[in-house]
C-alpha cells in the first residue's frame, strides 16, 4: 500500500496517518538531530507542511504547530502536526498545488546572499527548477489586499522560472519581511529528506 495514496485511506485514517507520519519523518528523517539545520532556521522559524489532496482552506493542511525552532542549539519542534496549525505556509502550498496538485509538501528556511548564491549551484547539480521572488516588485495594491501577496509571489515565481514550477525558490527581503527559501515535494518524505542534505551539503561546503 501506498502510504501517501489518499485513496487507500478512509478521511479519518488520511488525518490519522498523515500525523503519524510527520511525526515519524521528525525522528527517522533527523530535522531534530540534524544540527546543520539550526542555522538555516530564520528568525519567524520553520514549517513542515502537508496538504489534503484538493485542499479548500488551510484547515487542510498539516504543519507543525507553533513551527519549528531552535533549542539548545538542535532544531525542534514547538508542538505537534495538527492540521490548520500554519497560515503562511499553508496558503503557499495550496497555491502551488493549482498549478501543479502533485506538489502537496513544503518547507520553509532562512536565506542571505552567501546561501542564496550556493544554492544556484546545488540547484544546478541536482537538476532542479530554481527562482526567485523579488519583494521590491511586489505592487502595493497588493501589498495592501488581505491575502494577495500568495498568489503574486507563486505566480512571480513561476514567471522567474520561465514558467516551470521551481522546486527550490527564495524571496528576497524587503521592508519588514525576512528573506526566505521555500523547497517543495511531492510528500514530507522527499521534502524532509532534500531539506537536510542541502543543510548538511552547505555546511560541509561553505
Amino acid at each position: 500500500m501506498d502510504l501517501f495514496d489518499p485513496s487507500c485511506y478512509t478521511h479519518n485514517e488520511i488525518e490519522r496517518n498523515s500525523i503519524n507520519n510527520i511525526n515519524s519523518l521528525m525522528v527517522h528523517y533527523q530535522i531534530e538531530s540534524c544540527k546543520e539545520f539550526s542555522p538555516l532556521i530564520p528568525e519567524v522559524r520553520t514549517n513542515l507542511v502537508y496538504s489534503r489532496p484538493n485542499p479548500g482552506s488551510p484547515e487542510d493542511v498539516l504543519a507543525v504547530d507553533g513551527r519549528i525552532t531552535v533549542v539548545g542549539g538542535m532544531p525542534h519542534a514547538a508542538g505537534r502536526p495538527r492540521f490548520g496549525a500554519s497560515s503562511h505556509m499553508a496558503r503557499l502550498i495550496m497555491e502551488v498545488m493549482k498549478r501543479d496538485p502533485a506538489y502537496r509538501a513544503g518547507v520553509n528556511f532562512a536565506n542571505d546572499s552567501r546561501l542564496a548564491e550556493w544554492l544556484e549551484g546545488y540547484a544546478a547539480e541536482k537538476g532542479w527548477t530554481y527562482s526567485v521572488i523579488d519583494r521590491r516588485k511586489e505592487p502595493d495594491e497588493i501589498k495592501e489586499m488581505e491575502g494577495s501577496s500568495m498568489p503574486w509571489k507563486v505566480s512571480e515565481a513561476i514567471e522567474a522560472a520561465g514558467g516551470r514550477i521551481p522546486k527550490l525558490f527564495y524571496e528576497t527581503g524587503a521592508v519588514g519581511k525576512e528573506p526566505v527559501t521555500v523547497l517543495i515535494g511531492r510528500d514530507p518524505l522527499e521534502v524532509v529528506r532534500e531539506v537536510c542534505e542541502i543543510a548538511r551539503s552547505f555546511h560541509e561546503r561553505t
